[in-house]
Formats: structure tokens, sequence, C-alpha cells
């Protein structure tokens, strides 16, 4: 099973997402993590790799199972660690080969062009305390067709 770390980080109102040019879709920051690699070195690492900046004081947000089904079969599968933080050291890329970096005001997380389930993720990442967990499951053509989400509070000391 593929892992893979995202970071989406939130400067006041705003977040940085990167904009993907196969389906115009909006996704935080991320990719693949390496062997031996753990996931909050992976997360720090691609940001930096795809925005030329280094987010400040990231922490996880969410674990997450990715499925693609067809009909009935799974034909794909992987794990997807979301962080997030509250700002960068440096200016981001305005373009990479991965695609193009934007600012957007949180609010429009609601409607951007994205996959469902990342549009669930990021929300939670940035609006909500504790963390949160959940399987997402996408037919090839990425429709949703089932989530299943549940939420653990932080505990206070």
């Amino acid at each position: 099973m593929q892992r893979i770390a995202n970071l989406i980080v939130r400067r006041g109102d705003e977040v940085l997402l990167l904009k993907k040019p196969r389906r115009g879709w909006y996704v935080a920051p991320g990719g693949k993590i390496e062997s031996g690699e753990s996931i909050f070195e992976a997360a720090s690492r691609e940001y930096f790799e795809e925005t030329g900046t280094n987010a400040v004081n990231p922490h996880l947000k969410g674990i997450y199972t990715m499925v693609i089904k067809k009909e009935q079969d799974i034909v794909d599968e992987w794990m997807l660690f979301t962080f997030v933080a509250k700002d960068l050291k440096g200016t981001p890329f305005t373009e990479t080969r991965e695609g193009i970096l934007e600012w957007h005001h949180i609010d429009e997380l609601e409607h951007l062009p994205m996959a469902e389930g990342d549009r669930t993720n990021l929300l939670f990442a940035v609006h909500e305390k504790g963390m949160q967990y959940g399987t997402f499951t996408y037919t090839e053509e990425f429709q949703l067709l089932d989530e299943k989400i549940q939420k653990s509070d932080e505990e206070s000391k």
C-alpha cells in the first residue's frame, strides 16, 4: 500500500494550494513517503520541494485510507497523512512542474474543484481541533462512492 503525506498552510484566512494541470483540481502540496522516511519528514520535504518554502510547526491532523473501486473490486488503495501549519518561511513558487501555487481564502475550500475526500480532510485541517480519520471510496474517475469519518478531540491537561 502506498503512503502519501500532504501539508496545508493556513496563514490568517488564506491557504496555499497547488492546482494540478491534469484535472485542474486543487490539492495540498504533498507526495509519496520514501522508504525509511517518517510521515513528518515526508510532509515537510514534499512541501519544500513543491513550494520552495518551509512550513512552520506542522502537525498531523488526519489519517485516511483512499480506495479506488471498479464495480466491487478494489483496484488501488493508499494511505494519506494530512498535516497543517499556521505559517511558512520563504516566498512560495508561483509555478512548478507539479502545477500552479495559489493563495485562496479558506471559504473557497467549500467550492474549488478537488476530490471530495480532499475537501473533507482539508476543511477539517484548517477549521477543527483534534484529529480526523476516515476512508474514502472512489470510482476510477474519482467520483466519491462512500466516506466514513471518525474524529477525536484533543485532550486538555
